[in-house]
C-alpha cells in the first residue's frame, strides 16, 4: 500500500496561513502604540483574512501518496507559469501599497469588490459561450438594452422629462423582468443562429450586437425622450444598486454594497449549474469535443440554445444593476464590456479552445483586472499606460492558454 504523505502545497498553505494570521494579529495590536496607523492602515485586517483563507485551504487539501507528491514537485515550474498573471498582480499591489499606503484600506477593498460585481455577473454569462469554444460579442449591448429598458420605466412621477409621461408607478420587479426577457429574446436569437445554422459564434453574435444597438437606439430616441440621458430614477429602484449593508457596524465602516452579496449568490448558482447539473456537464462535453458529445446522445441544439439564453439572462441582470447603481442610463451603456469580460475569463483560466474553466478562476480574473485598473488610477498612472498594461496582460494570458493547449 502506497505511503500517504502531506503534500508540499498543503504544508505551504497551512504554515503560510498561520504565519500571516500571527503577523496580522500582532500588527493589529501594535500599530496604535507604535504610531503605525497612518503607515499601514488596515493591513493587519487583510493579513488576518489572507491567513485564514490560506490556512483553510491547507487544512482542506487532501494528502497524497508518495508518487503523487513526487509528481507535484516536478510541476512546480508549471505552477509558476500557470499563475504568472496572479503573481505579477501581487507584486504590483505590493508596489502600489509602498507608493501609496492609503491603498491598504478596507474602504478601498470594498470599492474594488463593488466595481467587480456587475463585471463578474457579466463574465459568468460569457464564460458559458467560451466553454463551448465560442464567444458572445453582443453581451455589452445587452447590458445597455437592459439598463435603458429598466431605467425608462422607473422614473419618478414628478420628473420633468419622463420617458413615458402617462405610465403609472409600476412595481419595481416589472421593468426588471421585462428588461431581462428582452435580453433573453436576443440570446435565443444568438443560440438559434449558432445551433441551427452552425454559424460561428463570432459572426452570429456580431450581427446580433449590431441589431441590439440599433433597436436600443430606436427605443432610446422615442419621443418625448429624443435620445436624452434617462434620469430621475425612483429611489426604490436605485436602492438595488446603491444600498449599503452593515454601514453602522462600527464607526468609519462604509458598509458593504448590496451588489457584492448579489454577485456572490449568482456565483454560487452558476457554480452549482456547472458542477452539479446535467446541463453543466453537457456544456463541458460540447466544448471539449462536439462530435463526441453528439455520439454520446447529448442534444447539442437544445444545450447551445440554453447556453446563450442563460448568458443573456445574466447580461440583463448586470444591465439592470448598472442602471440602479448609476441611477440612470443611455444607449451607450455596456459598450465594450464584452471585451473586458472575455479578457477576465481568459486570465481566469477559461480556455479559448473550450471545455476548460472554473467559476473560481473567473472570479480571480475579474478581480485581477479591477485591482490593476483601480490601483493604477490610485497612483495616478496615465489612462493610456493603463490600456497598454491591460493589453499586455491579455496577450500573456492567451499565450499561456495556447501553450497549455499544445502540451495537452
Amino acid at each position: 500500500m502506497a505511503e500517504i504523505k502531506t503534500s508540499r502545497s498543503k504544508r505551504l498553505f497551512t504554515t503560510g496561513g498561520i504565519a500571516f494570521l500571527i503577523l496580522g494579529i500582532a500588527l493589529y495590536f501594535l500599530k496604535a502604540p507604535m504610531g503605525l496607523n497612518r503607515k499601514i492602515y488596515d493591513l493587519p485586517v487583510f493579513l488576518i483574512i489572507i491567513g485564514i483563507c490560506f490556512a483553510l485551504k491547507g487544512f482542506m487539501a487532501k494528502d497524497k501518496t508518495e508518487e503523487e507528491a513526487s509528481l507535484a514537485g516536478k510541476t512546480f515550474t508549471e505552477f509558476l507559469t500557470n499563475n504568472a498573471i496572479l503573481l505579477a498582480m501581487l507584486v504590483l499591489v505590493i508596489v502600489i501599497c509602498i507608493l501609496q499606503p492609503r491603498f491598504m484600506q478596507i474602504r478601498v477593498a470594498l470599492d474594488i469588490l463593488t466595481q467587480s460585481s456587475t463585471k463578474l455577473i457579466m463574465a459568468l454569462g460569457i464564460c458559458f459561450t467560451l466553454l463551448i469554444a465560442g464567444t458572445d460579442l453582443s453581451a455589452g449591448r445587452m447590458v445597455g438594452l437592459a439598463a435603458v429598458i429598466s431605467a425608462s420605466m422607473m422614473q419618478t412621477a414628478t420628473y420633468a422629462n419622463r420617458f413615458f409621461p402617462d405610465l403609472p408607478q409600476v412595481a419595481v420587479w416589472m421593468p426588471i423582468i421585462i428588461a431581462i426577457l428582452a435580453c433573453m429574446v436576443f440570446g435565443a436569437l444568438n443560440g438559434f443562429l449558432v445551433a441551427k445554422y452552425d454559424m460561428h459564434p463570432f459572426i452570429a453574435t456580431l450581427a446580433v450586437q449590431v441589431i441590439i444597438y440599433g433597436a436600443c437606439s430606436l427605443y432610446f430616441d422615442m419621443p418625448p425622450n429624443n435620445s436624452q440621458p434617462i434620469g430621475g430614477i425612483r429611489p426604490d429602484f436605485a436602492q438595488l444598486g446603491q444600498m449599503r449593508l452593515l454601514s453602522g457596524i462600527y464607526q468609519g465602516f462604509p458598509g458593504i454594497s448590496i451588489l457584492i452579496p448579489i454577485a456572490v449568490v449568482i456565483c454560487v448558482i452558476i457554480w452549482f449549474i456547472l458542477n452539479k447539473t446535467v446541463f453543466g456537464k453537457n456544456v463541458y462535453a460540447i466544448g471539449g469535443n462536439r462530435e463526441a458529445a453528439v455520439v454520446a446522445g447529448i442534444n447539442v441544439f437544445k444545450n447551445i440554445m440554453g447556453i446563450f439564453i442563460l448568458a443573456s439572462c445574466l447580461y440583463g441582470i448586470a444591465g439592470v444593476l448598472e442602471a440602479a447603481r448609476t441611477a440612470g442610463a443611455t444607449n451607450n451603456y455596456g459598450n465594450g464590456y464584452e471585451l473586458d469580460a472575455i479578457a477576465a475569463c481568459v486570465v481566469g483560466g477559461v480556455s479559448l479552445n473550450g471545455g476548460i474553466g472554473k467559476v473560481g478562476g473567473i472570479i480571480m480574473g475579474v478581480l485581477i483586472f479591477t485591482i490593476i485598473q483601480y490601483g493604477l488610477q490610485f497612483i495616478n498612472v496615465s489612462p493610456m499606460w493603463q490600456q497598454v498594461i491591460k493589453g499586455v496582460i491579455i496577450a500573456v494570458a492567451v499565450a499561456i492558454d495556447l501553450t497549455k493547449y499544445r502540451r495537452k
